[in-house]
């Protein structure tokens, strides 16, 4: 296994990790390595699979950001030194991207972001939606409901942590009460075209302004069932992250611009849905990093995936 520590002070480089990777930042470029690490619905657990997956994510995120993906990169450990870009004795590979100025990223740019830039990253995500390959396979509700049950089961040792008891029930039984009311729905949207192979992690640090384009990156390669689904479910994630940063007001333009692209006839039967989904989502990753004993900062991911799972009792008030 890479030895992350050396390789920083190596490069001298300004490191970020997540629960599943670490991204190394040079002067012009990033590398973002995957940890080896089997989640169940990730695995990026032997050298193979992580190339594979490094492959998938620079073909999958060109889609939406062309210019940034510079392709997948072997590091070889040699004579007690890593080389980058070496294949002569290759322990890990990366992903090698441009690197993309901080203050360009839209999580930095709450304060002065415009009505037109938000309209903007809508009809992006809009046209993308539009021209993505039909995946009416993951359509149907037992997939979705799979991915529903599954976000219970694993957050279940958390309760008492991150999420009360009391607010743990209420999402269950509001997410599956949504199921029994609207089940005929889900084969509607199916047959609508309204499925497709998405983003699956469309988040505000996500999305940046280019020069020339906007720039939509880092795409869920690892599992097509978290990438793949309705498009409310890939468009809402964004608007979710906006109302936690306390830009509600962002986050309706975002929505209004794209249910009067989309025409969509059940934009807001199964927005609160998704969004109470997304939330989840989001509180079961950060909880996921309390048991990462790598991770540093422990304290602010307990802190923020409380706020998350307050925020899905709040949308599912609304389902």
């Amino acid at each position: 296994m890479i030895k992350i520590e050396e390789l920083e002070k190596q490069l001298r480089a300004q490191i970020v990790q997540t629960h599943v990777s670490w991204v190394l930042i040079l002067e012009d470029v990033v590398y973002k390595i995957k940890k080896p690490v089997n989640f169940g619905f990730l695995d990026y657990s032997t050298l193979e699979k992580r190339k594979e997956n490094c492959e998938r994510e620079v073909l999958l995120n060109r889609r939406l950001c062309s210019s940034v993906y510079l392709g997948v990169v072997p590091i070889s450990y040699v004579n007690g030194t890593y080389l980058l870009e070496d294949d002569s004795h290759v322990v890990e590979y990366a992903v090698k991207m441009r690197r993309i100025p901080s203050e360009r990223l839209l999580i930095n740019m709450l304060d002065k972001v415009s009505v037109d830039h938000i309209k903007l990253i809508a009809r992006h995500v809009a046209q993308f939606h539009a021209r993505a390959d039909r995946r009416d396979e993951f359509g149907k509700m037992e997939i979705m409901k799979f991915n529903t049950d599954e976000n219970f089961q694993q957050t279940q040792k958390y309760i008492g942590i991150t999420i009360d008891a009391q607010d743990y029930a209420f999402i269950m039984e509001r997410t599956r009460a949504f199921y029994q009311k609207y089940g005929k729905l889900f084969e509607k949207r199916i047959k609508d075209g309204r499925i497709r192979d998405g983003h699956g992690d469309l988040r505000l640090e996500h999305v940046a302004f280019l020069d020339d384009s906007i720039c939509i990156f880092d795409c869920i390669e690892f599992n097509e069932r978290f990438r793949c689904g309705d498009v409310i479910n890939d468009l809402c994630f964004l608007s979710m992250e906006l109302e936690l940063y306390g830009r509600d007001d962002l986050s309706k333009i975002y929505e209004d611009e794209y249910r009067r692209l989309s025409r969509d006839e059940e934009f807001d039967i199964f927005l609160p849905f998704f969004k109470c989904y997304r939330a989840y989502v989001r509180g079961k990753v950060n909880s996921f990093l309390l048991d990462d004993p790598s991770y540093p900062y422990k304290e602010q991911a307990k802190a923020l995936a409380i706020k998350l799972f307050k925020m899905s009792v709040s949308y599912a008030r609304l389902i």
